[in-house]
């Protein structure tokens, strides 16, 4: 059976752990490879190839760290059709999904290409008599990423993008459930022409997880995953004294004002709800309609496109969306679903019985609808991450604002409507760190920045753009002087430019 180890110092390295996590075909639901899972030891061993990569990372000059991240994006697109096959296998997301998933995280290289500009300095002339002022920015050290399975290319990018291109060394600590292609990714960033250690790569659970957040030399953590753990990885970071930008779950709304083209707002909603099997943390699982008429035709419509959506394995183009990533999670999906119909909802589409012919040991399941679904039910409260839509019925535009506005999570909402002084009102308002208008999965581009609110965020620096720089460097200010002629007296009182 293939075997996936670690990567550290520019070389596969076998664990000495003697644990393993299988990671499955979700297509079959057969186990494909073992993956190795780091002790602290291999964690340390890590951040020491990183330690002393940084030192001469950091004096290559920004120019010359850009042509490594141009390189790296030429090799990204060489390998695309490679590159995706190797994360349906793993994950379960068709082909076209695993491509869109690269892609949004090659739009950050794409920004790091032009780090030179971005870290240029703050400078005045004659701030006081003869003095000069002016800024830079520098690497923090080490730093670390831990990534979720959903976006195994996408999110590593995001932040070992920036961080390297800015002067960084990195630790990236993926999923366990599919680690090959992040492996690929370090390697090809070795191939772009990043020395040894620049970016290592160690597997893991808890264990490794901990190792990360309690090493002394490791600056800064990123993090994206569930916000129990968002809320853990944040607390025992910043007890650490690390930097830490912590990404927790959500629940995003779709809103849909009566003035809304339905054809459009319900295309778009199933896009964004059953996309990747809704194992997202940017999907739309409620739809929030405004008034009787708008929830009735919204509720008639998404039925209609429900009965075309196709599902099947990763590799067959005409798929929408393929399995999910494993049993557990399958089993966790259909249990929400069970939960729904005990409090009450609608339970209008029940995608538990699907079976796929010749894949009956896969992990499918099949799109689900629910109708009058209440704010105080759990599976309305809590992050499902699957392909189960939501319709929480209301009457009025504030009620529709108020609840993604009250809801725990606040990553994203979106809004369905012509009325422009309304989408303005709502985006100014909402208590959401993403807005949509007429936009469902309102992902901001590369050169923005991606953060949501309230638990589905710890931490003050939001995810990649100028925010990521930022996360990953300090700033370091001079004030200058150059003195000629006479010996000036001693001041003991505060400078100032008086």
């Amino acid at each position: 059976m293939r075997e996936i180890t670690h990567f550290i110092d520019g070389v596969a390295v076998t664990g000495s752990s003697g644990r393993y996590g299988d990671v499955f075909n979700p297509n079959t639901g057969e186990v494909q490879a073992r993956v190795q899972l780091a002790t602290a030891a291999e964690v340390d061993r890590a951040v020491q190839a990183a330690l002393v990569a940084q030192v001469g990372w950091a004096q290559v000059n920004p120019q010359r760290r850009a042509r490594v991240m141009f390189d790296f994006k030429r090799l990204i697109e060489r390998d695309m059709d490679a590159l995706a096959e190797i994360l349906s296998s793993e994950h379960g997301k068709v082909i076209a999904d695993s491509k869109g998933d690269i892609q949004r995280g090659l739009e950050v290289i794409e920004f790091a290409c032009g780090i030179p500009h971005v870290l240029k300095g703050e400078y005045t002339e004659g701030a006081g008599p003869g003095i000069d002022i002016y800024s830079m920015r520098q690497p923090l050290g080490v730093a670390a990423g831990i990534t979720p399975f959903n976006f195994p290319g996408m999110i590593p990018m995001w932040m070992f993008g920036i961080a390297i291109a800015t002067g960084n060394t990195f630790i990236l600590k993926p999923s366990e459930k599919d680690p090959t292609l992040p492996v690929k990714l370090a390697e090809l960033m070795m191939e772009a022409g990043a020395p040894a250690g620049v970016l290592n790569v160690v597997h893991g659970d808890k264990v490794a997880v901990d190792a990360i957040l309690d090493h002394p030399d490791i600056r800064a953590v990123s993090f994206v995953g569930s916000s129990d753990i968002a809320h853990y990885v944040y607390s025992r970071g910043t007890a650490a004294g690390k930097r830490v930008q912590a990404m927790g779950g959500a629940k995003n709304h779709g809103v849909i004002l009566p003035d809304a083209d339905l054809d459009q707002a319900v295309k778009d909603i199933i896009g964004a709800a059953y996309g990747s099997a809704g194992e997202r943390c940017m999907a739309l699982p409620v739809v929030v309609p405004v008034g009787k008429a708008t929830a009735d035709g919204v509720r008639e419509r998404v039925l209609a496109e429900l009965q075309t959506l196709k599902v099947g394995i990763s590799t067959d183009p005409a798929a929408q969306y393929g399995p999910v990533v494993s049993q557990a999670h399958k089993q966790k999906i259909s249990d929400y679903i069970q939960m729904g119909v005990d409090e009450g909802a609608e339970l209008v589409v029940d995608g538990r019985g699907f079976s796929l012919q010749g894949y009956e040991q896969g992990f499918f399941i099949g799109p689900s609808l629910f109708d009058q679904v209440k704010p105080a039910m759990r599976t309305y409260q809590e992050e499902i991450f699957g392909p189960v839509l939501q319709i929480a019925r209301v009457e009025t535009f504030e009620e529709a604002l108020h609840l993604p506005s009250a809801h725990q999570y606040g990553n994203g909402v979106a809004i369905f409507t012509r009325n422009g002084r309304a989408a303005r009102e709502f985006a100014q308002r909402v208590n959401v760190g993403m807005v949509g208008i007429n936009v469902p999965i309102p992902v901001p581009v590369a050169y923005h920045s991606f953060g949501g609110w309230k638990r589905s965020a710890f931490g003050d620096v939001n995810q990649h753009g100028v925010e990521g720089v930022r996360f990953y460097t300090k700033v370091k200010t001079v004030t200058a002087r150059w003195p000629e002629g006479a010996v000036e007296d001693s001041a003991f009182v505060i400078p100032t430019m008086k």
